[in-house]
């Protein structure tokens, strides 16, 4: 009985270390009591899976990420960026002068420029996005730069690499970044054929051991190709044929998703995204040069869309897509329409959209009512009964399922990007999102919403309020862990 008694003594030394682990290394409160009920209720399995998933071993590696090893020249670059869009607000006040917080929020806090003279194309689905996407990788006169969470070995995939390597073969540099987890379908020999075809290819955080990996918490999300410096793509739809929904390929689930074709400066900041994450993957040292980001002068572009790129991740100092969203809500007089997939908001982009209902705002949400995750979705619900009560609308999309990210603010804003509305967005994955600031692109993309609505339930409050008890524990429960997932 003594070595019992010696190894409870042993494990409850070991629960005590571990919590004040977690207490100083989490940073966030929610998340710190999520592992410390996880590890004190859970004996040995909660303290596996914080050791397996919760600490941020890389955390200090991906800090010092940077793409200028010169200070005198980051510091020319952060003043020629201020000066550009300071430049940009003036000359285009009267569209920008409403949301002029969020434009300087993104400029001071991640030195994203606020670019004018831009051409926006919005693409629905893989039926709209991939064509497009094909035509401008043969239009590449210098460089293509692709970086994708999950990149298939399908129809899509397999065009899209022969499409690259064939721009190799006229001369083109292709160099290309996949997430290691995401994008675990393409095997040796797909990944051979694309470095034999010419190709620079590199995993971001490659992942040994897939069950175990801590690396899973910290996966590239983004979905970003530049060519030439002049022509970006970003949004929701990663290279699979998931995203087509065509009568050939039979009766799979529909699949609803949201893109972006952006041509002028407003690639500035993809371009600067995705040096950053290739010298970090290829331990590279590819500087800033006219090569990447060709004069504003020089562009040509006949587009009037002002365009600001939102990003963040495990390397930023703040969360900058967060603080992004929460200062578009603040700024809503009249209609905030938001889609996205996973809705884990966290208290604090929970308390900004009450505050709007409360006030007045229109607050209408449209998320999935087919899930791919019972337990993020029963999490999800947790939230909808403050919101709800607030006056919110909350729709459920039936058609099939909903994968767009996407934000609308009083017909003036419109967001498409990569990130969900949970913490792992915010928190633990690399994700980027586009704003554009312009009215008639607001309301196309409001269009597209309310489309969305006619293949959408509303949720009733006075039902929803009435669900069974045992039902809403369960929700309660989830939320407990929803920092989590």
């Amino acid at each position: 009985m003594k070595w019992i008694f010696i190894t409870e003594i042993i494990y409850v030394l070991i629960v005590i270390l571990v919590c004040l682990r977690i207490i100083w290394d989490t940073g966030t409160t929610t998340k710190a009591l999520a592992y410390l009920l996880l590890v004190i209720f859970v004996p040995f399995i909660g303290i596996f899976f914080y050791f397996s998933f919760g600490i941020n071993y890389r955390k200090r590696k991906m800090y010092s990420k940077k793409i200028f090893q010169d200070d005198v020249l980051a510091e020319r670059f952060r003043e020629q960026i201020l000066q550009y869009s300071e430049k940009t607000y003036r000359e285009n006040i009267d569209i920008v002068e409403n949301n002029k917080e969020l434009a300087r929020l993104l400029t001071y806090d991640s030195l994203s420029a606020l670019t004018s003279g831009n051409e926006v194309k919005l693409l629905i689905n893989g039926e709209q996005k991939f064509p497009e996407v094909l035509n401008a990788i043969a239009s590449a006169k210098h460089h293509i730069h692709i970086e994708y969470y999950i990149f298939e070995n399908d129809s899509i995939g397999k065009s899209v690499i022969e499409a690259l390597i064939a721009k190799v073969g006229e001369g083109i540099t292709v160099r290309f970044i996949y997430d290691d987890f995401g994008s675990h379908a393409l095997n040796r020999k797909i990944l051979k054929r694309m470095k034999d075809g010419g190709i620079n290819l590199f995993p971001f955080s490659r992942v040994r051991l897939f069950a175990l990996a801590n690396r899973l918490n910290y996966r590239n999300h983004r979905k970003i190709i530049v060519i030439d410096g002049n022509i970006g793509f970003v949004g929701g739809i990663n290279i699979s044929e998931r995203y087509i929904n065509s009568e050939e390929q039979g009766k799979k689930l529909y699949w609803r998703d949201t893109h972006l074709r952006i041509e002028g400066a407003g690639t500035y900041y993809l371009q600067y995204l995705f040096l950053c994450d290739w010298n970090f993957c290829a331990q590279s040292q590819l500087q800033p040069s006219r090569e990447f980001f060709p004069s504003p002068t020089l562009l040509n572009n006949k587009g009037n869309k002002i365009v600001q790129i939102a990003a963040s991740g495990p390397d930023s100092e703040r969360p900058t897509i967060l603080f992004s969203l929460l200062q578009a809500i603040s700024l809503v007089s009249k209609e905030i329409l938001i889609t996205t997939p996973y809705f884990i908001p966290g208290e604090s982009i929970l308390d900004a959209l009450m505050v709007a209902a409360l006030g007045g705002v229109s607050v209408k949400i449209l998320v999935p009512g087919i899930s791919d995750s019972r337990i993020v979705n029963a999490a999800a619900f947790s939230y909808y009964d403050s919101l709800l009560n607030a006056g919110a609308e909350i729709y459920l999309y039936q058609k099939g399922f909903i994968h767009s990210k996407t934000l609308v603010a009083d017909d003036k804003i419109a967001m498409v990007g990569t990130a969900n509305m949970d913490h792992r967005s915010f928190d633990l994955n690399f994700e980027v999102n586009a704003i554009v600031y312009d009215e008639t692109f607001a309301k196309e993309l409001k269009r597209e919403f309310y489309k969305d609505l006619k293949d959408a339930e509303s949720i009733d409050v006075k039902a929803w309020n009435n669900r069974p008890i045992i039902k809403q524990l369960g929700e309660k429960c989830a939320r407990l862990i929803s920092p989590m997932l």
